[in-house]
């Protein structure tokens, strides 16, 4: 059956700005990534730092959730993303910060670099430019600068390849194939872009089926529930639609009982949707099947497996799919997935208070 998604331009035809096309980019901005992140100069870290930070909010920060499940794995140092205009009192003298904001201006951003800088941190920018830049490189912190113009939420390559190449460089993480995980990307984008057939391509698929439901996004396990929160503001910001991240196994011991009253609370027209990696234990595996056998069969849930053998590429093949579901469902609900006006209005509100 015909479905709308497949008909040419309907997914671009509220897309003035060409958010559609910096998603299907994606595999070629995380290699671009990688170029400018080999090219930059780094300081001196030849002291291993007791810990590392990535501060940052929105689209900035969200590299710093999929370098943390990399440290999780497989790091030398605990990793943390902080989300404030503070830094974690931990944070202090020879530890290294890696302060991202892809305009250069975020207020919160801006902020916890005065902190770094006052504790003796030693600190990377990642950035289009902005004060941000400016202030690092007046005081001869390092800066790797990434090209602007273009919201943060689609910049994810700009802002996770380059900490990833530093955290390398300074031997805190295993050497990635880079190559590998940039073909799984080209690959996903054969599968899930908008010039293939509903009846081929699962994004679509999922996305027809959760339009007009709240949804609820399920991680079967740690680094799938950072992806999890990762479609979440997707979801939110593309296709102006209200999701909810969790993660297992923490879900099955409280969200679970949350939904012994869901429809008395205005929420039956849910849908669910479990990320998993694919090599979930039976454990894990008997966890999903029977929450959703409690949920109930009012409830729908699809199921969306990685791509890749190793977790670089799981990850970010993960990550790809909730970008093109929230633009179909951007397209699905009739919404700009650029427009941002209520952030901007907050923000133009926050200037006014000291």
């Amino acid at each position: 059956m015909h479905h709308v998604l497949d008909d040419p331009g309907f997914v671009t035809r509220l897309d003035p700005k060409g958010i559609y096309g910096l998603a299907a980019d994606f595999p070629n901005q995380c290699r671009r990534a990688l170029d400018i992140a080999q090219a930059a100069s780094l300081p001196d870290l030849s002291d291993r730092p007791r810990l590392a930070v990535l501060t940052g909010m929105g689209g900035s920060a969200a590299g710093g959730d999929l370098i943390r499940a990399l440290f999780e794995a497989n790091g030398a140092v605990p990793f943390l993303v902080n989300r404030d205009y503070t830094l974690p009192n931990c944070v202090g003298l020879g530890d290294l910060v890696f302060c991202a904001s892809y305009s250069g201006n975020t207020e919160e951003t801006l902020s916890a670099y005065d902190v770094a800088r006052r504790d003796g941190a030693r600190i990377v920018a990642i950035t289009s430019g902005g004060e941000l830049a400016a202030k690092a490189t007046a005081d001869g912190q390092g800066v790797i600068e990434i090209p602007g113009g273009q919201p943060p939420r689609t910049a994810l390559g700009y802002m996770f390849i380059p900490v990833l190449v530093a955290c390398e460089g300074f031997g805190l993480l295993p050497a990635q194939n880079y190559a590998s995980a940039f073909g799984i990307l080209d690959k996903c984008l054969s599968s899930w872009g908008s010039d293939v057939p509903m009846a081929q391509n699962p994004a679509k698929q999922i996305a027809a089926s959760i339009h007009g439901k709240l949804t609820m996004l399920y991680g079967l396990g740690s680094y799938q529930a950072i992806v999890a929160n990762r479609w979440k503001g997707q979801i939110n910001e593309n296709a102006k639609n209200m999701a909810f991240a969790n993660g297992f196994p923490e879900l099955n011991h409280n969200e679970i009982l949350g939904w012994m009253r869901a429809s008395q609370q205005g929420v039956s027209f849910c849908a669910g949707i479990v990320l998993e990696d694919g090599t979930e234990s039976e454990k894990m595996k008997a966890r999903d099947r029977v929450t959703e056998e409690i949920i109930g069969p009012s409830t729908p849930f699809h199921h969306v497996q990685a791509l890749g053998e190793n977790l670089l590429e799981r990850m970010l093949s993960l990550v790809y799919f909730g970008d093109f579901l929230s633009l179909y469902l951007a397209a699905l609900n009739g919404v700009d997935p650029e427009n941002i006006d209520s952030i901007n209005f907050l923000k133009s509100e926050l200037t006014k208070v000291d």
